[in-house]
């Protein structure tokens, strides 16, 4: 263990650490490691071996190496320091039980930061997640290696059906094509009465059934919009199936802060998805208000990790009449999760085209 209290030894046990154990990392040195010790096991100052150096940390799921995570001190830029990492993870010594080489999972952390990049997916990308992953989740990935969520979505088919109007097939589509590409944020803009929550109900079949999501969060503005939502689901016949989609996945509108395994759709507002990641009960009439218009705060809510809900909890989040102020008061609760932002507004403003970062997938007026 270095003796010196470097900027980067620093920002790893003031900030890093605690990320790593509450997302069930056991932290080990590298001299007195036992990787079978824990589920998952973060042994730190990790000796590559010759011409390589000292890995800041070697991620192990049930003995097996499957990640790296880079350290660096506090305020460094950690956009384009993934080559630095990959490097460790090309380099990890043969002789140590490891899934694949390069190790896929790589991450950059500053200690406030955490960028995170899937060597498995077809065009890996860098991305910020809010925390790490749990290693329960790297336990699921290493079971279908190269089989990511970003590579099934880029096999989903165009949809051909002729319940859907025009404008709701070409919408899914052109959603459909954006996560292909893997944007991590796409808006729908149709206008009221051209059967957006429909297509969206839609969308959420080909990922469930197509792309294999394990969940989708939809979120909606007040909670008898969720009950409408929730309709909407139940009165949906799967194609070529026959059955109601409710009768081959669950749907909860939640109503309290517990989510089922079962669960594919969850149905909430954005107040009741704050108060499971604060870890605070919420009451359902709080919910009949707008939570995307509400002023009770000048400045963005505080969202902390929550190991009972973690960042990988939706593959997916649709955000229902999206124009509202979720870039304000909301945007850190949107950004807790690593998921794909799909926003659905029948009047976007130029905030909220900047917020999904003017991929305006789709436009559909009067």
């Amino acid at each position: 263990m270095p003796s010196e209290r470097t900027p980067e030894v620093k920002a790893r046990h003031n900030k890093i650490n605690p990320k790593l154990i509450s997302a069930g990392w056991d932290i080990q040195d590298y001299k007195t490691a036992n990787v079978h010790n824990s589920k998952g096991v973060a042994v730190e100052y990790f000796q590559m071996g010759k011409g390589v150096g000292e890995a800041d940390y070697i991620l192990f799921v049930n003995g097996v190496a499957v990640g790296v995570v880079e350290a660096k001190k506090e305020g460094v830029t950690l956009i384009g320091k993934e080559t630095q990492t990959k490097g460790y993870a090309e380099g990890f010594p043969e002789n140590y039980r490891h899934i694949t080489l390069p190790l896929p999972f790589i991450y950059e952390s500053n200690g406030n930061e955490v960028r995170f990049t899937n060597l498995w997916d077809p065009k890996p990308r860098s991305r910020e997640v809010f925390n790490f992953h749990k290693p329960e989740t790297f336990e699921e990935w290493i079971k279908h290696p190269k089989d990511s969520l970003r590579n099934r979505l880029t096999k989903i088919p165009c949809v051909d059906n002729k319940k859907l109007r025009k404008v709701q097939e070409e919408a899914i589509n052109n959603l459909l094509s954006s996560l292909a590409k893997d944007s991590p944020r796409s808006l729908v803009q149709m206008a009221t009465g051209s059967g957006k929550t429909l297509m969206a109900v839609n969308l959420c079949n080909e990922l469930i059934e197509k792309g294999k999501a394990k969940r989708i969060l939809f979120l909606v503005d007040r909670f008898n919009l969720g009950e409408q939502t929730e309709q909407e689901f139940q009165n949906f016949e799967v194609p070529g199936d026959g059955r109601k989609f409710t009768e081959l996945h669950n749907v909860h509108l939640l109503r309290s802060n517990k989510i089922k395994d079962s669960d594919k759709v969850c149905i909430a507002t954005i107040q009741r998805v704050y108060s499971m990641i604060s870890g605070k009960e919420l009451d359902v009439t709080e919910e009949q208000k707008s939570g995307f218009e509400q002023k009770f705060s000048s400045k963005p809510v505080e969202v902390k990790y929550n190991a009972n809900l973690p960042i990988e909890e939706f593959d997916f989040i649709i955000v229902d009449e999206c124009h509202r102020s979720i870039y304000n008061l909301w945007m850190q609760v949107l950004d807790y999760f690593d998921a794909h932002l799909i926003g659905l507004t029948a009047t976007p403003s130029s905030s909220t085209i900047g917020f999904f970062k003017s991929n305006l997938v789709m436009e559909y007026g009067h």
